[in-house]
């Protein structure tokens, strides 16, 4: 899939249209009866700068939407996928944004990426009451009806759902276990650590003796595991983005700190994180996931995970399948087709709203047996369970039974 670089113009885009990836400098004409039949879906991803590497979600989520319409659409209806390059700034996303709605007239934007990005373009989408859909980000604010009830975010990690589970873990098996966190100092990072600490509630004073933040600039982070590991911690909970786990679990090993290894799903990527770091050092590290492993030897016969492959092969065979951001776009595409699908002749934004949160238990093949897709005008937390897992040094081992939290919603501020 050709992408945005500098060398086109800042208003140019990635569109889908019928299954062809187009690079184009204005909206498409919308005047023949064909035009008009067709769903226009927005999306917005960083084709470019820093954060390029989650533009594997909409390239994955194109692929699907020309599988789609391959197969003749959506109740005979095609797709125009049309997506535009925020480099993962917010200003930015808050521009592409009201390209989409005001120029393209797409019917929602889905699966924009990131927490900033989302953030920065909430209350423009709220005010103009257009679905804001399946946000690519497991932060706590998408999840709010009362305040923003045209914005849903969609992960496989709520963040403060995950944090939640381990807390939990470590209540019921570490009972006198002393905990180290490791944390970006970022949204992100205060949003999940924030959630664990309000799981372990009064016991967080007692259980954390020791914290550690990092700012995304930082080239190491040798003195903060140091720091934790000089402090007696037995636990060490991991919320790290991909580069600062894989440096994590390298550097917990070259001090021969020997703690119960939690990383959160973020950075729990085999191919991305435990490679780099080193397999060998990542055996025992647990995290909690919804998504199988699509290489994992164990799945090889696995239905679900068999479709997603063979999607992989056909349709996006330049996408690496072991890359978690692939069959988590996969998955999201899959939602949306179920939401488009319950819509009917009824392809309004008041009618997307309404039956992306009137799905009910909703099986997909990636995820784990027992996870299921679920919302409600007051749930907008599609994915609420997870599987505790434990590395092997190939793939992951089950730890548990499927667990599920609920958590609330902090109260949100402008």
């Amino acid at each position: 899939m050709r992408t945005l670089n500098g060398s086109w113009p800042a208003s140019c885009a990635c569109i889908l249209l019928a299954g062809a990836v187009l690079a184009i400098a204005s909206p498409l004409p919308v005047h023949s009866e064909a035009a008009k039949a067709d769903i226009k879906i927005g999306n917005i991803a960083p084709y470019s700068g820093p954060a390029s590497a989650y533009s594997a979600f909409a390239k994955t989520e194109a692929a699907y939407m020309k599988m789609l319409n391959d197969k003749g659409g959506i109740n005979g209806r095609k797709i125009q996928f049309i997506s535009y390059d925020d480099a993962y700034s917010p200003p930015k996303a808050v521009e592409q944004a009201r390209k989409l709605v005001e120029q393209d007239e797409v019917v929602a934007i889905f699966q924009a990426v990131g927490t900033p990005s989302n953030a920065a373009m909430m209350k423009y989408m709220n005010i103009k009451k257009v679905p804001q859909l399946f946000s690519a980000t497991g932060a706590t604010k998408f999840a709010d009806p009362k305040n923003f009830p045209w914005t849903m975010g969609f992960s496989p990690s709520v963040y403060r759902i995950e944090a939640a589970i381990y807390a939990k873990y470590i209540l019921a098996n570490y009972p006198e276990g002393k905990v180290g966190v490791l944390f970006p100092n970022d949204d992100y990072g205060r949003d999940i650590y924030g959630g664990f600490k309000d799981a372990l509630g009064d016991k967080a004073k007692t259980k954390i003796i020791a914290e550690a933040s990092y700012d995304s600039t930082e080239p190491t982070i040798d003195s903060q595991i140091s720091k934790l590991k000089a402090s007696g911690a037995d636990i060490f909970v991991n919320f790290s983005t991909p580069r600062f786990g894989a440096l994590a679990i390298r550097k917990v090993a070259e001090l021969g700190w020997k703690p119960v290894h939690f990383i959160n799903t973020t950075a729990s990527s085999i191919s991305t994180v435990f490679k780099p770091a080193g397999l060998e050092n990542a055996v025992g590290v647990m995290t909690a996931q919804a998504i199988k492993e699509p290489n994992d030897p164990r799945y090889v016969d696995d239905p679900g995970v068999k479709e997603y492959l063979d999607f992989m092969k056909r349709y996006n065979p330049e996408g690496d399948v072991a890359n978690a951001q692939n069959a988590y776009g996969f998955l999201a595409s899959q939602v949306l087709h179920k939401v488009l699908e319950q819509c009917g002749e009824d392809v309004s934004r008041d009618n997307i709203m309404k039956q992306a949160t009137n799905l009910k238990e909703v099986k997909f093949g990636l995820l784990f047996e027992g996870i299921s897709i679920n919302t409600s005008p007051t749930n907008y937390f599609p994915i609420t369970q997870m599987q505790l897992l434990r590395f092997n040094g190939e793939s992951f081992d089950k730890v548990g039974p499927i667990m599920s939290e609920t958590v609330m919603v902090p109260e949100t501020r402008d």
